[in-house]
């Protein structure tokens, strides 16, 4: 969509990864995160937006990053961690003002939310990495 390889490309580095089938955990990785994204950036769906970010960060940490330790100039796990930690403060703190989620429960944050994330998150990744 944005100049990347592509799915199929995509796909092979999943399915190298042990993901099987590649091109359906690349398309849902992708679909959530860019679904993801334009939750947070709306505020629409704030905590299943960051529950999408929190399990892909997880996901990617887990099976690529973890290894090489912290730092991202070691290729490790710090701008995954960052984005995760920024998802789940999102889903606490709440979206702001002008979100679309604002007239709902949900769209004023709180731990309720932050764990409603956190654990559908991880639920997620639990799921994607037994499969």
């Amino acid at each position: 969509m944005f100049g990347g390889d592509g799915l199929t490309a995509t796909g092979k580095g999943f399915a190298a990864l042990g993901y099987h089938p590649g091109t359906v955990y690349a398309a849902i990785c992708g679909g959530s995160e860019l679904l993801g994204g334009i939750g947070l950036a709306l505020g629409l769906f704030t905590p299943l937006a960051a529950a999408a970010l929190i399990g892909v960060m997880i996901n990617a940490m887990v099976t690529v990053t973890a290894a090489h330790g912290l730092w991202e100039t070691q290729g490790g796990m710090e701008y995954n961690l960052c984005i995760a930690v920024i998802a789940l403060a999102i889903a606490a703190i709440g979206p702001g003002r002008l979100a679309l989620d604002r007239p709902f429960r949900w769209g004023k944050g709180g731990w309720r939310e932050a764990a409603f994330a956190l654990c559908l998150g991880g639920i997620a990744t639990a799921i994607a990495l037994s499969l």
